[in-house]
């Protein structure tokens, strides 16, 4: 049985107070939008369509070839958004899920669950409502002495008897595909000229058909963004929703609370996580590590056995067994290998430590390849931009960098080699000697 889902995003979201189209506010790495196709497609056999309006080439940049689109030239109310879409609905298509892009809290249990009552259901359509104390002005579902659905009032319009019922809608339908193409042509216009989608449930009412609802579980699913309050109260939800599903893969949370891991992230068995951390999306973090606090990690891979203490990480890669910080800054293109220790105030960019070398305190590290097992004292700086582009530096195995050194690249230190504190090195150095000096200059060979 073929089945797919419209989703809604025409409406910009004008109490956003944004110039970004409502749905394209991200939440842990994504945005609404792709939060809602990400947990809608693995439910449906077809892809799904979103009803774009306003700002419609955002919506549909951020979205690509995940969906296929549908237009609502006018914005006229949510019945009519779903008819603008029947075009792009395939003619076989026997379920028809409607769901909206501001409501990004939904799991694809929760839409697969719909979709299987819909298919066993006699009945037109399925829905999902929440019991919940506040209302956030979503409406009232009315039922009948045989406690079915008969009525969807909404808020505005609802009395004082309406007004504290607490089971709510939140606007996730399962349609017999026929049945609604129908309906929303019976559809009448509201007094504020739109047509609501929610008025399907008067028409199923007076043809006598029956309306499966399904009350959720989990209240956080029903969350709805139409203002930056409720933005916050949705990535809080989501917050502790991934934190939850870490912590019962192995991973300790220190503190939950103040613990932010993206999607799209990876965390090995009996690493901890230590509070005021955040975890953005294109990490891999290995087993047993230990990160925070005070840490921001985006973009990077991490090994096992390692720790990141109040560090920046972007777009790096960081073998086994490293130290890093604390305050260190590894920047894009950052490579240290196993073994590597790196101290506080240090900062790596577009370089490669390898295994063993240890890199002392307020250093910095930029366009070089450090070998095995050197040694870079407190202060060394490469020297890599002459104003115009950037010099590449190379260090031999078994260095020693001694303190405040200058490297002025391109420069060359051979193996074994070992430069003076507070040298200004701007010619190569042969493997086995010391240079001292500014300019550093050959104090002697080493003894073998």
């Amino acid at each position: 049985m073929k089945t797919t889902a419209v989703i809604l995003a025409a409406g910009k979201g004008t109490r956003m107070k944004s110039n970004l189209h409502k749905v394209l506010h991200p939440i842990l790495g994504k945005t609404m939008i792709q939060h809602v196709i990400n947990s809608v497609a693995p439910a449906i056999s077809e892809k799904p369509i979103v009803v774009v309006g306003q700002d419609a080439e955002s919506v549909m940049a951020a979205v690509e070839n995940q969906a296929n689109f549908a237009m609502q030239t006018e914005q006229l109310g949510t019945g009519h958004a779903v008819l603008s879409a029947k075009n792009a609905v395939t003619k076989d298509t026997e379920i028809i899920m409607v769901s909206f892009a501001d409501m990004p809290m939904f799991r694809t249990e929760t839409y697969a669950k719909l979709i299987k009552l819909q298919k066993n259901n006699t009945g037109p359509f399925t829905m999902a409502t929440v019991i919940a104390e506040d209302p956030r002005g979503f409406g009232r579902i009315v039922r009948n002495k045989k406690n079915e659905v008969i009525a969807i009032v909404e808020e505005a319009v609802a009395n004082q008897d309406q007004l504290k019922i607490k089971e709510l809608n939140i606007s996730a339908y399962c349609f017999d595909a026929n049945w609604l193409w129908d309906a929303l042509t019976k559809i009448k216009k509201s007094p504020k000229g739109e047509y609501y989608l929610t008025d399907v449930v008067e028409i199923a009412v007076e043809q006598n058909e029956k309306i499966q609802v399904i009350i959720l579980d989990d209240n956080d699913e029903a969350i709805g963004v139409n203002t930056r309050v409720h933005l916050s109260e949705a990535q809080a939800a989501l917050q502790k929703r991934i934190n939850h599903d870490w912590m019962l893969k192995g991973v300790t949370i220190i503190d939950s609370r103040t613990t932010i891991i993206e999607t799209d992230v990876e965390i090995g068995m009996d690493t901890i996580i230590h509070p005021n951390t955040i975890i953005k999306s294109g990490t891999t973090i290995g087993e047993n590590c230990e990160i925070g606090p005070d840490t921001y990690i985006i973009g990077t891979q991490i090994g096992n056995n390692t720790k990141a203490f109040k560090s920046v990480l972007e777009f790096a890669k960081v073998g086994n067994h490293v130290d890093i910080g604390p305050f260190a800054h590894l920047r894009k293109n950052a490579h240290l290998d196993d073994n590597v220790h790196m101290g506080n105030f240090g900062e790596v960019k577009d370089s490669y430590l390898a295994s063993g070398v240890k890199m002392g305190h307020f250093s910095y590290i930029g366009n070089a390849t450090i070998h095995e097992n050197v040694n870079i004292g407190c202060g060394t700086i490469t020297c890599n931009y002459d104003g115009k582009k950037k010099h590449h530096t190379e260090v031999g195995k078994n260095a020693f960098i001694g303190s405040g050194t200058m490297l002025v690249s391109p420069v060359e230190i051979g193996e074994n080699a070992t430069t003076g504190a507070g040298s200004v090195v701007t010619k190569d150095v042969p493997p086995n000697v010391i240079v001292v000096g500014t300019p550093a200059k050959l104090l002697k060979k080493k003894e073998n």
